[in-house]
Formats: C-alpha cells, sequence, structure tokens
C-alpha cells in the first residue's frame, strides 16, 4: 500500500453516517431542477436549491441552450484567451457590466473560479485582504492564494471591522471581500456601514452577489443596488448557477481593472471556456429576470410567509433576511437525523454541518424559488414541525 493509500485508510467519517442510515449527500435526482424534484423512483418537495428565480426548468432557457448547442457545438475545446471566445460570450459580458452598472465584466466557467482566482492576483504583497469571518469557501481559497496580508472580522461586526482597518497603514492598498448574503445563514452584509469605513479608512470593497442576484435590488441586480450602494462598490461577483439557471459566475468592476483581471487571473486564462449551451442559458434567464419583475414578487411573497410560518411554529431561525431560512439544530448527528426524516416524509432539505458553519451552529437550509407555492410551503412546514418536536428541538 503507498503513503497515501496508508494515510486516508482510515478515513471512515462518512461509512459511518451510512451506517447508521442518516448520511445525507449525493442523493440522486432523476429529473429536472424545480419545486418538486423525482429522487429513488418518487417526488419530493425541493427547499435545497439556489435556484431562487425558479428558471432552471424555464423552457425559453432551456431553448436558448439548444439553440447554441445547435450553432456553436458541444464546447469550445480551449480557454477565452486562446480558441475559446464566442461573441455569446462577450455579449453576456458586456450584458452583466451594464446590468451591474458597471464599465466592464469578465465570465468564468464557475463562480468557485471567479473568487479564487481574482482574490489571488486583485492584491498582493504589502497589500490587505479584509474577510468577514463567514465569507464562502471561495473566498477563502482565493485568499489563501493571494500574498497580500489576510485579516479578517467577526461575522456582520463593524466595530471589529473598525478595528482591523484602524491598524493599517492608510496609503496601503486595502480591499474589504464579503458575501452580499451569506448562504447557510440568509443574513445580508452591512453594506452601508462598510461602505461608511471604505471611505474612512480608504479601502476598497469587493461583494460576493452569488445569492443576491435574481433576489435583491432593480431587477434583481443585487445587495449592491438594494442598499443603493453600487458605485462605491469596486468589485462584484456574481454566478451563473443560482438565479441564472445555468453555470459560470463573473466579476464587474472599472474597465482598467478588468482589462488587469482579463490578462493576469489565471482560473480565467487557463481554464476551459463556458460552454455554449451555459452562457446562452444564462443569457435567457437574465432577459426573463429584468424582464419579469413579478418573478421576484413572488420570490419575497412565498419567503415572507415561509418565515412568518417557521416563527409562529417555534423554530430557531436566526437573522435571516433572505430566501435562506436556517432551521437551527445544534447538534451534528441529529442535522443529518432531521435531513433524513424529511426526505423520508417527501421533503429535500440540506444539512449544514462544519466547516460550512461553526460546530455549535448547525442547521437545515430551507431555501425558497419563485415559483414555490404557499401550499408547498406549508406542507414543508408542517412535516418539519412534527420531526422537530419528536427531535425535541421545539415545543
Amino acid at each position: 500500500m503507498g503513503q497515501l493509500q496508508e494515510r486516508y485508510k482510515n478515513y471512515r467519517e462518512p461509512q459511518r453516517y451510512m451506517q447508521e442510515g442518516v448520511y445525507p449527500y449525493f442523493r440522486v435526482i432523476t429529473s429536472k431542477q424545480g419545486t418538486e424534484v423525482e429522487m429513488g423512483g418518487h417526488k419530493v418537495l425541493m427547499f435545497g436549491s439556489n435556484a431562487y428565480a425558479g428558471l432552471t426548468g424555464d423552457q425559453r432557457v432551456i431553448d436558448a441552450a439548444k439553440r447554441a448547442l445547435d450553432k456553436y457545438g458541444s464546447g469550445c475545446a480551449g480557454s477565452r484567451f486562446l480558441n475559446g471566445t464566442l461573441d455569446i460570450h462577450v455579449q453576456l459580458e458586456k450584458e452583466l457590466a451594464e446590468y451591474e452598472h458597471k464599465d466592464a465584466a469578465l465570465s468564468f466557467s464557475t463562480g468557485f473560479s471567479v473568487n479564487q482566482g481574482v482574490l489571488a492576483v486583485v492584491v498582493g504583497k504589502g497589500d490587505y485582504l479584509i474577510c468577514d469571518e463567514r465569507d464562502h469557501a471561495s473566498i477563502v481559497d482565493g485568499r489563501r492564494l493571494s500574498f497580500a496580508k489576510q485579516l479578517h472580522y467577526k461575522h456582520n461586526d463593524m466595530e471589529d471591522l473598525e478595528r482591523v482597518l484602524k491598524a493599517l497603514p492608510h496609503d496601503a492598498v486595502k480591499l474589504i471581500v464579503v458575501d452580499g448574503v451569506f448562504s447557510m445563514e440568509g443574513d445580508l452584509a452591512n453594506l452601508p456601514e462598510i461602505v461608511k469605513l471604505k471611505k474612512k479608512y480608504n479601502c476598497s470593497i469587493m461583494v460576493d452577489e452569488a445569492h443576491g442576484i435574481g433576489v435583491f435590488g432593480k431587477e434583481g441586480r443585487g445587495v449592491c443596488d438594494y442598499f443603493g450602494v453600487t458605485d462605491d462598490v469596486d468589485l462584484i461577483m456574481g454566478t451563473f448557477s443560482k438565479s441564472l439557471a445555468s453555470i459560470g459566475g463573473f466579476i464587474a468592476s472599472d474597465k482598467d481593472t478588468i482589462n488587469f483581471l482579463r490578462h493576469n487571473v489565471r482560473t480565467y486564462i487557463f481554464s476551459a471556456s463556458n460552454t455554449p449551451a451555459a452562457t446562452a442559458a444564462a443569457i435567457e434567464a437574465l432577459h426573463i429576470i429584468r424582464t419579469e419583475p413579478e418573478r421576484q414578487e413572488r420570490l419575497w411573497d412565498v419567503t415572507k410567509y415561509a418565515v412568518k410560518r417557521f416563527r409562529e411554529e417555534g423554530f430557531e431561525i436566526g437573522d435571516t433576511n433572505s430566501p435562506i431560512i436556517p432551521l437551527y439544530v445544534r447538534d451534528d448527528y441529529k442535522t443529518f437525523l432531521v435531513t433524513k426524516l424529511a426526505f423520508d416524509n417527501g421533503v429535500f432539505i440540506n444539512p449544514v454541518v462544519p466547516p460550512a458553519c461553526a460546530r455549535q451552529d448547525t442547521l437545515v437550509r430551507f431555501a425558497l424559488m419563485a415559483t414555490h407555492t404557499k401550499e408547498q410551503v406549508e406542507r414543508g412546514v408542517q412535516v418539519l414541525k412534527k420531526i422537530f418536536v419528536e427531535q425535541g428541538l421545539i415545543k
């Protein structure tokens, strides 16, 4: 047996949960993503998706992807830097820049690779990266690749952020990087206060809008637009894999910053460009979100209903202000058990355990789409109430 095999032969944590019958990962879906999906030969209510706009099964998006597949083929066989730039890549970037009120944008093959690649190069030796302690894993991995000095502040604690900034040189390059919507707890970054601190301490700001696009702001532009601080945010990142019903991501900024990133971000230069079908799907989803404000209104209507019902039934849901509703369990095993029991009763939810959260904050994540009905939400609430009561998690 080799050294690596010897090292990992005793890694059996997943197998322990499998033996106990509560392993919650890699569950196989055999239908389109929607408010109901087929799994294991029967339908379950889907409350584990990030498709907030409810467009993953929209025929207009599917047809746009099919047309691109017919015209351009299945892939580009190269990076954007060389032979992999299509006219629809350029179109999407122009539309995203206009959408986010920035000069220019770059599109990537995944949202993860945006944060990983941009943060590795946008600041360097002698600079400072300041992150919220609950920033997404892609931000964490990106900052690890940077030569900038790494600092963090307590979650959404503006006093702690100011404490960090006070100690830094006024003239040094300082980039604050934060999720607009925190993907596990559903709360929002305090962008108005972060902008005030930016101006006071001569900083720049990058906001990850992965869970904000299609949900907040005019035409679903995100949390920056919602708070009216777009002009004060230097870089806006987003993904296509959530409200935009595809796969990929983008960064939007001023033309000089984008010019630098275009020629220096390794995950952009050395990755194959996004597929034609995925690119066309994102374009069509963006058009639908911008021209159908009622979709966003429906999302908020059903979200407010779900938040109200969970609070009425005594669930602990924290400070969520989004379609992401955390139902706190605060126990690893029971988090997996609740997930299994919910699935057995026709409700798909996601468990959240370390490293996605602190050990004392384990939860199940209940997420809404614009296409959910209040009746579906009520079914989910009732199933989860019964399970939480039986497990002694609520009265």
